[in-house]
């Protein structure tokens, strides 16, 4: 599955601890790439290219290198050659990262590290075991409990934050209250890859496996497992005993399993962007996917009620780290099969299409799922509230701290009302944003001094995108219309396929005057991001020599991203914490070369680049602002518009990029408005999305 996470539109209220398209019908020819330039013809009428030549033309090397980084005969190989390719992903300035989460000035009153810790999968969303002060935690107690976390963490000691915040006479909150911007659009787990759904439902289900908060992996429905000697085989013993409960708490059946094959099974038929997760991985699931193989080739079955036998392809390292995504929950197969539910692609397709059939998991009807994890949805409005209370027949339920999780909808047009509410203990925290006054208020009430923290940064990277290849101008409901000639699309088009002229626009984004207009001016490089894995996600463990190199043991993959980049004559520095992307010298020496290729196919200036932003957010309204100063300010408005498309509703917003389901439905030319967070532990779980077939290939306007 894909962790799909939305660009916030509000202040950072803190959620945890503190994210096939048709081919057109146009002749090849017509694409100004598959011809010599000697023998180009600019079209007379704009028409979309074929996505699979656009791919080839500007990510072909890419493919390449991913596909070499996967045929690589060690694990440490592997990382050093998925450096090269990610390397060459950043050169071809296609997608460019800019921050990750956290970094923001915070106050709150949840203790740290009182959730999962881990830097992939769903588990961080997991809030069982989440500990809420009835106070702000001052600077001093989050340092003494951050302390006491890092020596646990090295088997010194425990970490016990609800007994050392009660043996200071504070009371523990048992209700946790946080905003979303977007409801979740599903309650089948199995069938969504946006993080907007999955952070809902994964307080709902357990899975196999499941991180602690020291970032120890722990039994979870598993509570065994055995590992063939040849890497192929892994055997779960499930946990007898756990039972399924409804909507309103009632016991429903006991989860076997055969529950666990179903999900997978279920996941993919429906093929919504978690199968490719699991294909080559698991065995017989690319022929079942792709080539219409049989179930009964896929590796993964049931061989009595308490074991689970999965196989795979071959030997893979990583497996285990998987586990904690999405993509492996069970569901309840006769609670599935009552409300509709069958297998096989074409028969799902089929019962799906009938909602009046098929009713398993429908967001509108809280009795439409089944849950076996340490809460149930009770209650669910799209734009008022989500209300999920305790399952007291959860297995593991002296672990959960919590009674009850509220979701309050925000549409980010008043963050000062969420902080006075912060402030009187309606929600447990927030970030404190320049652009909302949320950070002036704080330091003016004196909330800051006292109890403000910087909050750590993440894995999940967020990033921008050039849309190679763009279809669609205006939202069929006529919202965030580009109004660009006909003339103006050709343009563009030629202009988005010259290195040269993305690398021009790349290079003049300053991200950190982008990202300063939220953070503040001192914390403006603190969360910026420029490479799309996080630098430290891997290390080698033996010494490794490729392409004639000898890397020592220990090396971080950033240094390797940073030597291959080195290496093409880039010089983009892949560190976090820096503005490693903007150089407007650079810049406008790649534009330069640029301009004189695109005139000579008759573009005409200035290039037309369309930004949709959502304009009720000030944090929006204030980052879609920096960036047209910046790209222009470098370049020249006579060479380049940004051209500022206003959404005055956040679902218009959305549907022109992070919730778009192809490229077709990309309504932008530059797009930074969604991120991504790992699945698993290896640099393929961010690199994969951009291979062929990859998630955020969508973002390019391609497939």
């Amino acid at each position: 599955m894909k962790k799909l996470l939305a660009l916030l539109l509000v202040a950072c209220m803190l959620l945890s601890v503190a994210a096939c398209t048709t081919k057109p019908n146009n002749p090849a020819e017509t694409t100004p790439e598959t011809k010599p330039a000697e023998e180009f013809v600019r079209p007379t009428s704009y028409a979309p290219a074929d996505d699979e030549d656009v791919f080839e033309a500007n990510l072909g090397g890419y493919q390449k290198l991913v596909d070499a980084a996967k045929a690589a005969k060690t694990v440490d190989e592997r990382f050093v050659l998925f450096a090269k390719a990610e390397a060459a992903l950043l050169e071809a300035a296609v997608m460019f990262p800019t921050t990750t989460q956290g970094g923001a000035y915070t106050i709150s009153r949840i203790a740290p590290h009182t959730v999962p810790y881990v830097q992939w999968g769903n588990d961080d969303d997991r809030l069982k075991s989440m500990v809420i002060s009835d106070e702000f935690l001052t600077k001093e107690e989050r340092a003494e409990l951050l302390d006491q976390w890092a020596k646990a963490c090295k088997g010194e000691g425990t970490y016990d934050p609800a007994k050392y915040l009660t043996d200071k006479g504070r009371k523990l909150n048992t209700v946790y209250t946080t905003t979303f911007t977007t409801a979740c659009a599903t309650f089948d787990w199995l069938n969504t890859s946006m993080q907007s759904d999955t952070e809902v439902t994964v307080n709902t289900v357990d899975g196999l496996v499941e991180y602690d908060n020291l970032s120890q992996m722990q039994p979870a429905l598993a509570t065994e497992w055995k590992i063939s000697d040849d890497g192929l085989t892994y055997t779960f013993t499930i946990r007898k005993g756990v039972k399924w409960y409804t909507a309103d708490g009632k016991e429903y059946a006991e989860l076997t399993a055969k529950d666990f094959v179903a999900g997978f099974h279920h996941m993919l038929d429906g093929k919504s962007g978690l199968e490719w997760l699991v294909e080559g991985v698991v065995a017989g699931v690319t022929e079942y996917v792709e080539e219409g193989g049989s179930w009964d080739k896929v590796g993964y079955k049931a061989t009595d009620d308490y074991t689970l036998v999965v196989t795979l392809e071959a030997p893979t390292s990583y497996f285990l780290t998987m586990l904690t995504y999405s993509c492996f929950l069970p569901i309840c197969e006769s609670f599935y099969q009552s409300r509709g539910g069958v297998f096989g692609k074409e028969a799902l397709a089929t019962a799906s299409a009938d909602s009046t059939k098929y009713t398993y998991g429908v967001n509108t009807d809280v009795s439409s799922q089944v849950y076996c994890g340490p809460f149930r949805i009770t209650k669910f409005q799209s734009d008022s509230e989500i209300v999920l209370e305790a399952n007291p027949g959860y297995y593991n339920k002296d672990k959960v701290t919590l009674e009850k999780i509220r979701f309050v909808y925000d549409d980010g047009k008043n963050p000062k009302a969420i902080y006075e509410d912060v402030k009187k203990g309606v929600y447990p925290g927030t970030g404190l944003s320049q652009a909302s006054g949320t950070l002036d208020l704080a330091k003016t009430d004196g909330l800051f001094d006292k109890y403000s923290y910087v909050s750590d940064t993440t894995s999940t990277s967020y990033l921008g995108a050039l849309n190679l290849n763009r279809k669609t101008f205006v939202l069929e409901n006529g919202a965030c219309d580009s109004k660009k000639t006909d003339a103006q699309k050709i343009d563009n088009y030629l202009a988005m396929q010259n290195k040269d002229f993305r690398k021009a626009v790349l290079y003049s984004f300053d991200k950190a005057a982008y990202n300063a207009v939220t953070r503040g001016e001192d914390l403006k490089l603190t969360n910026l991001r420029n490479m799309y894995t996080h630098p430290e996600f891997v290390a080698l463990e033996k010494d490794t020599t490729v392409d004639g190199k000898t890397w020592k043991a220990g090396t971080f993959y950033g240094e390797m991203v940073q030597y291959y980049l080195d290496q093409l004559g880039c010089k983009i520095d892949v560190s976090d914490g820096v503005n490693g992307w903007y150089q407007p010298d650079a810049a406008k020496a790649a534009f330069a070369a640029a301009k004189a290729d695109l005139t000579a196919k008759g573009v005409t200036f200035p290039i037309v680049i369309d930004v949709v932003y959502y304009s009720p957010s000030a944090n929006q309204a204030a980052q879609a602002n920096a960036v047209k100063q910046s790209i222009e300010g470098v370049l020249g408005a006579e060479n380049v518009v940004i051209n500022l498309v206003e959404a005055t509703v956040d679902a218009d917003f959305y549907a022109s990029g992070y919730r778009a389901a192809t490229g077709k439905e990309m309504n932008n030319d530059l797009f930074y408005g969604s991120g991504w967070g790992p699945d698993y532990g290896d640099p393929s779980t961010y690199l994969d999305t951009f291979a062929s077939g990859g998630y955020m290939v969508k973002l390019l306007g391609l497939f």
